[in-house]
Order: C-alpha cells, then structure tokens, then sequence
C-alpha cells in the first residue's frame, strides 16, 4: 500500500482533489456562541459569517486533540497503509501540528508530520503533492520531501475589510490591528514565516485586489503556476481577483481553484476576506 496522506480541514481543498488524491481529512473544531461542531461536517461557512456579523455572538476554534489524530493514523495503518505524512496548519496559528505530533510520537517513524506554515490552499498544494508523491510510489521519506519541497515553492496573500477578527482570535498583536483601522486603512496580510503579517495598507477593498494581483504577480515570478482564490461571503471579489490573475499569468497559469474559506478561518479573519494562494511548479530539467 501507498504511503497515506493526511491533512485538516483549513486546506480547503475542493472536493475532487480529495477523493482524487485519496486524502484524508482531519477537522477542527469550531464553536459558535458555545455551541460547538466540527468544521465542513457539522459548521460551515454561512454559519459563521452570521455568527460574526450578529451582535454579542462568540465565534472561536480549536484543534483536533491528539487523539482524533491517532485513531486516524491506526485506521489507516490498519488499513495497510506503509506510513503516514500528515500535512498541517501553521503552527504559528493552531496548535494542530502540535497535537499531529504527539499522536505521530504513538507510531514510531511510521507517521511524520509536516507544517505547512500556512492554511487555505497554502496548506492544500503541499498535501496534494506529498499525495502524489505517495501514487508515484515514493517512501515515507520521499512523500515528506515532496510536502517539504511544495510548501517552500507556495506563497499566500490575504485582504481582510478589517483586521478586528484577527486581532480578537490573537493571531496579531493590537499595534498591527491599530495600523490597519487607522484611516480606515484596508490591510493586506502575508506569511512569510508562518505568522501573519502586514504586508501592504490600501484605501480600499478595491485597491485591495488590484495589490493582491500584483503581489501574486510578482511571488510568480517565471515559473508556471497553479493557484487557488478564497474568500468569505465575497463570491464577486473573488471571480474578479481569479479574472485579473488569469488575464496576467496567461499560459503560465495552470490549474486553478476557487473556494469559500471555512468556518475555522472564517472566524478570525471576518466577512470580505480575498485571499490568493500561488503554487510555483519546480523549474523542468533542460536537455
């Protein structure tokens, strides 16, 4: 059997990359006002758009526990899977990798667990890859390289209308949350090192996407490309963003993806999220 691929739920993936690639997916928790379900089973992303544009509304998340994360891995190690590459959100962000790690510690070298230092498609393309590796008959160590490898060549941008959510959730500090409202400033975030950081300030939503194309652009360089769009409640901004990125990469854009952010990222980045994930393709081998 092929080594197994495993990943959670803030990749986003669309549906037929999953049941193509035979992924297997890990959700969080999200809770409602107290009320909690798993994301993309149990809560979706209107759910948590109306949780977070209601007043007096709690919206938080959690991680699987590390025992979720072995029952998956004994199922499919039982199932006659060789090993197991589990591919996870940021660590910067979650503490999914942490508790992928703890359950992987149960089985040896058998199960290896990589951070993406990402989420959305910024995680996705790495396990897509990592899985493809594994259908091309690679080891363990060959399906962790072929993770490893994808999340070095992925690169992710995100506009937010506000960076109140993010700042409420604590994946920014109040001085950075204080940058962006200041001026009615529209902040555009990157994740260079697995955290978020400011990257851009526009004046508006706008000039928000115009900035995401460039920036996305330029993370493009020469290489041919797949790419993924995100948003939340904002399905307009994101066919515009797809549009103005496919008109700039031309035939050096390969496959690309739109999809509603779930409610796990829903909650800490808020309604009008635009968010573009490029995926560069390694350079090919001369003759």
């Amino acid at each position: 059997m092929p080594v197994a691929v495993v990943t959670d739920s803030t990749a986003y993936l669309p549906l037929e990359l999953v049941q193509a690639h035979r992924l297997t997916v890990v959700p969080l928790t999200v809770v409602l006002n107290g009320v909690e379900g798993l994301e993309g089973v149990e809560i979706f992303p209107a759910d948590a758009t109306r949780a977070l544009t209601g007043r007096r509304v709690s919206v938080s998340t959690s991680r699987p526990s590390p025992e979720q994360f072995a029952r998956t891995y004994r199922e499919l190690l039982d199932a006659g899977a060789d090993g197991v590459v589990s591919v996870h959100l940021s660590a910067g962000l979650s503490g999914t990798v942490e508790a992928a790690e703890l359950a992987a510690a149960q089985f040896g070298d058998r199960v290896t667990v990589v951070d993406s230092r990402s989420c959305g498609m910024g995680l996705g393309f790495p396990a897509v890859a990592a899985a493809r590796a594994a259908e091309e008959g690679a080891d363990l160590a060959g399906v962790r390289a072929a993770a490893v490898d994808a999340v070095a060549r992925t690169t992710i941008f995100f506009y937010v209308d506000t960076l109140e959510f993010l700042r409420r959730g604590g994946r920014i500090n109040a001085a950075e949350a204080l940058l962006g409202t200041a001026l009615s400033v529209k902040p555009i975030m990157h994740m260079p090192d697995g955290g978020i950081v400011l990257r851009d300030k526009v004046r508006t939503a706008s000039r928000g996407v115009a900035r995401l194309v460039d920036l996305a652009v330029e993370a493009a360089g020469d290489a041919q490309v797949d790419l993924a769009v995100h948003h939340l409640a904002a399905p307009q901004r994101a066919e515009d963003l797809l549009g103005a990125l496919a008109a700039r990469l031309g035939d050096r854009l390969h496959d690309a993806y739109v999809s509603e952010a779930g409610a796990a990222v829903a909650a800490h980045a808020g309604p009008g999220l635009a968010c573009v994930v490029i995926h560069r393709h390694p350079p090919t081998l001369g003759v």
